[in-house]
């Protein structure tokens, strides 16, 4: 599986920009640790770990985590460390905990990384590989908007403000020509933040007309009548924009790359797996979801937001500092300094074992990640 080539499956929605008050896919903040696959016998330990803390969101926008965990890739990278997982309902949540040193690599958004990162003066945390692509749409009410231009004096629902659907629609709203105030949400379009768990029911109700929001939750208001009037996938080059990366303690790189090595080729082999397996995976991805959440996704929800998702071990730097660029560009976020949040040395190292090409960090990676020769400090 080329690093570059887009797997049609699932997706994540975000939590908040630099300089905001951040909250995450709107499920909730709090962790649940999750047990994971059982180790096998004579397994060995790696870098002397007895384990390694993995955090994602219980999301289906986050579905190598989902299906690596479901189906024992983590584990059988990790050998006799165990795999060990905190489920995230929020990205500041995430952030803090890998701050804290409660998780060690975790499946984010790109928004809460450059916070993140950004709030530490890029000593906290280095984005190490990517997960997923797209899964983001604007839907409306038919019966209300019929047409793009139709959006203009309507309501339409974000996550958050300054979240990355939030950035994402103001940019769309200023390349209109309409104006709205960032920070009120008034203006041409009325900019409604509403958190991913009350939304279908505020559309449900009537008191918004739309919303730009992620997988699943546009296919949820999809489910209730609503339709997709842009998919945010098309407004991007090559219809690719990063959703999902895989982030790192700056200290646990450093100190057990060999543990990070194991993740990352794991999260590639569940890459391939999952493009090789649709359905099982799509099914392993649900079954986690269930588990970690409680309840499973229907069928009708499930499907189409599967289908709308774009996995890629590539983390599409270069949108990633495209998002940053937009959030600067709506007046909700200072110009943060991004050089050295990737290290993309491992993740190099194992698409090159498979016979895949490198990915590239936009020019925003650690020194060491742009020249191989330089030792790590």
């Amino acid at each position: 599986m080329p690093a570059t080539k887009p797997l049609r499956r699932t997706l994540a929605a975000l939590a908040a920009l630099p300089l905001l008050a951040l909250a995450g896919c709107g499920y909730g903040s709090q962790a649940k640790d999750d047990g994971g696959a059982e180790i096998a016998a004579g397994a060995e330990k790696i870098d002397g770990l007895d384990s390694v803390r993995i955090g994602y969101f219980g999301n289906v926008t986050h579905a190598t985590a989902l299906v690596g965990n479901e189906k024992g890739f983590f584990q059988k990278a990790l050998g006799a460390t165990e795999a060990k997982y905190a489920v995230f309902n929020a990205g500041p949540s995430e952030i803090e905990a890998l701050n804290s040193g409660s998780i060690d690599i975790g499946w984010i958004g790109p928004s809460p990384a450059i916070n993140g990162y950004a709030k530490s003066d890029g000593k906290n945390l280095r984005i190490v590989g990517g997960s997923a692509s797209g899964g983001v749409r604007l839907v409306v009410n038919p019966d209300k908007i019929k047409s793009l231009k139709d959006v203009k004096g309507k309501r339409i629902a974000t996550p958050q403000l300054g979240n990355t659907q939030d950035v994402a629609f103001l940019n769309w709203i200023a390349e209109q020509g309409w104006k709205v105030d960032a920070q009120s949400g008034k203006g041409d379009v009325t900019v409604v933040r509403s958190d991913n768990k009350v939304t279908p029911d505020a559309f449900k109700s009537g008191s918004v007309d739309g919303a730009w929001v992620p997988e699943p939750t546009a296919s949820k208001l999809v489910a209730q009548g609503g339709k997709v009037l842009l998919d945010e996938s098309t407004l991007w080059p090559d219809e690719r924009f990063v959703i999902t990366n895989i982030i790192v303690s700056q200290k646990f790189l450093e100190e057990h790359p060999k543990a990070v090595e194991a993740v990352l080729k794991a999260s590639v082999d569940t890459n391939e797996w999952i493009e090789a397996n649709p359905d099982e995976a799509k099914a392993a991805a649900n079954k986690q979801l269930e588990k970690d959440t409680g309840k499973a996704l229907p069928a009708d929800v499930l499907d189409p937001a599967w289908k709308s998702i774009r996995l890629t071990d590539d983390p599409l730097a270069a949108t990633l500092n495209a998002q940053a660029d937009h959030a600067v560009k709506a007046g909700l976020l200072e110009q943060p300094d991004l050089e050295g949040i990737y290290d993309l040395t491992l993740l190099n190292k194992v698409l090159a074992a498979k016979g895949e090409p490198a990915v590239d960090d936009a020019g925003l990676g650690v020194q060491e990640a742009r020249n191989p020769t330089t030792p790590r400090r």
